[in-house]
């Protein structure tokens, strides 16, 4: 009867202590579970169920279902003004991912291969090149936008200097598009470089040594050995951009503010900038504005979805 008992209460301590071991992570992990599901979540779900109702944000009573109207008027009705400041800001924003995805990962490449050849001085580049990283996009806003002054503006007298007329840089195109190029590259490149550099640390030397010993030179060792061993960090920075480039939005909101206007179309007005005035501007929109919101993430998930598959395919 005594080994009976024992046996029993041998058992609920067992279970007492697998249970303690089950509760102990989640309560750790609570109180982020429910920051998440407050502030990511919650917010996502009630976006996407927005966008099928004509929402007034201060009259409920005039808050009515809409099915996929908002989404008819953005996608198929060419009649309706919010068709076109849809088409026209995913027009410039896939212009903005075009030109500047690459350009964030092949420069970053270069400079980290350089680094880790490590010249003289290789820290303090280092350093230069990662802390505007750090910097907020109004601080990075307002130590470029003097610079690109039409008239007193750094660049621009220099230029003059050399006896080089300087062009317009925030009102005409294309140099309102370089203008925020240049601003994106020297705050964001730092970030992919330092993780290319992070990757090119582990690749094993002996290799180079193989591939000097047989005669390759940089270029063939940095093609054949650094790009297949840090291809992990490749696609990891490659959809980090493209996700971080699809939703731009501070550079051309403060550097040109949408403009130059060509034709009647704003073309540096992203679609980021025409969801955020259709949702909070003085005519909100917020039905419109979310459905624009769930076509763009669509739009960024396929685009991901296809690029895994292609790297796997290539790492295959």
């Amino acid at each position: 009867m005594k080994q009976t008992c024992a046996v029993k209460e041998a058992v609920k301590g067992s279970r007492s202590l697998r249970l303690k071991k089950a509760l102990v992570p989640i309560a750790f992990l609570l109180p982020f579970g429910i920051i998440f599901c407050m502030f990511v979540i919650f917010p996502f779900v009630f976006g996407i169920a927005i966008s099928f109702f004509n929402w007034n944000m201060f009259d409920a009573s005039r808050t009515s279902f809409a099915g996929f109207a908002n989404y008819i008027k953005i996608l198929f009705n060419s009649e309706s003004i919010y068709f076109s400041y849809f088409w026209n800001g995913l027009k410039n924003t896939l212009l903005f991912v075009a030109i500047s995805v690459p350009l964030l990962i092949v420069l970053p490449l270069l400079l980290a291969g350089l680094l880790d050849r490590k010249p003289y001085g290789f820290r303090f580049f280092r350093f230069a090149l990662f802390a505007p990283t750090v910097l907020s996009i109004s601080t990075v806003v307002i130590i470029w936008s003097w610079q690109f002054y039409t008239n007193g503006g750094v660049i621009n007298e220099f230029l003059k200097k050399v006896g080089i007329g300087g062009p317009n840089w925030l009102n005409a195109q294309p140099w309102a598009w370089i203008a925020i190029l240049i601003v994106t590259l020297w705050w964001t490149i730092g970030t992919n470089m330092v993780i290319f550099s992070a990757g090119m640390k582990n690749v094993d030397r002996s290799l180079y040594e193989a591939a000097r010993l047989d005669g390759a030179g940089a270029f063939r060792s940095f093609w054949h050995i650094t790009l297949p061993e840090i291809s992990n960090q490749i696609v990891l920075c490659l959809l980090m951009t493209m996700i971080a480039s699809f939703n731009i939005y501070g550079q051309p909101q403060l550097l040109t503010n949408g403009g130059p206007v060509i034709d009647g179309n704003f073309t540096t007005t992203v679609l980021m900038m025409r969801i955020r005035s259709i949702g909070m501007g003085a005519n909100a929109n917020p039905g419109v504005a979310s459905a624009m919101s769930v076509c763009m993430g669509i739009i960024m998930i396929a685009i991901s979805i296809v690029q895994n598959r292609l790297s796997k395919r290539k790492g295959d």
